[in-house]
């Protein structure tokens, strides 16, 4: 009979812990600036929303670094929702944080009173299509990078449902697509704000892409013709030497992590 699967119990913010398989999908530097830049966006959130919240960790991050804030996850995977409530609990955020299994891309996931009630949505989605490389054997890990239940465009639908007038979407999403990302949000009544191009490092080209959506027509996104993006300056993460940036630690201090070397099964 096989041995159960190790569950590893990592660092996150300051004291703040997460619970991860050993072999499955593992919080990333996605998921960081993900939290980071959606906190310097919306510091005053009061209602926050991590649609497809996998293991949590975005949800937890936000939920330490905005703690006047209430959060609602919601994740499909009955496993990744296990984890996620464990460490949910296991850091004493119950009273702030709750989590919801549920499908995005189902309108009744979302209670008739949360329609338009929050003022900041977070959303890490896969970005592979199906059909570009190899689909994972672990469901978790297969999820979590294909799109197996809907893209980008379904993430901002379900944003879209969600958001309170004058409410930000923060997505993650991957550089090489960064033209389907200024689209995505069209056909839900999102217009891109802002982008933060991520160089992971140096020498190389981008690999993922920040997009701040705010809905068409609200005073976050200003009526007319949907305006150009504005484009931040690209985070460079490592140097060519694989050294964490000046720029990358000071992200991770705010965050309130360690500025030394990444512990192992932590972030890249």
């Amino acid at each position: 009979m096989p041995k159960p699967e190790p569950l590893t119990l990592d660092a996150l913010c300051a004291d703040w812990k997460i619970w991860q398989r050993g072999a499955g999908h593992r919080f990333s530097t996605d998921d960081l600036l993900t939290a980071y830049w959606a906190a310097r966006l919306r510091p005053d959130a009061r209602r926050v929303l991590d649609l497809g919240c996998g293991i949590g960790s975005v949800l937890l991050m936000l939920a330490w670094r905005l703690p006047g804030a209430r959060l609602l996850g919601l994740e499909a995977q009955a496993e990744s929702v296990a984890l996620a409530r464990r460490s949910i609990a296991y850091n004493a955020a119950d009273a702030r944080v709750a989590l919801r299994e549920g499908d995005l891309r189902d309108a009744a996931a979302l209670h008739p009173d949360e329609a338009h009630a929050f003022d900041l949505v977070t959303a890490t989605p896969p970005y592979i299509p199906i059909g570009r490389g190899v689909l994972p054997r672990d469901a978790q890990k297969a999820h979590a990078r294909f799109e197996l239940r809907g893209g980008l465009e379904d993430y901002c639908r379900a944003a879209a449902r969600a958001l309170a007038p004058d409410g930000l979407l923060v997505a993650v999403w991957e550089a090489a697509q960064e033209a389907r990302a200024l689209a995505a949000g069209a056909p839900a009544g999102l217009v891109p704000l802002r982008l933060w191009p991520i160089v992971f490092r140096a020498g190389q080209a981008p690999l993922i892409v920040l997009v701040a959506y705010a809905a068409a027509g609200t005073t976050a996104a200003a009526p007319g013709p949907a305006p150009t993006p504005a484009r931040e300056a690209p985070l460079l993460v490592r140097d060519a030497q694989g050294h964490r940036t000046a720029a990358m630690i000071a992200i991770r201090a705010d965050m309130g992590m360690p500025a030394g070397k990444p512990r192992p099964g932590g972030l890249y």
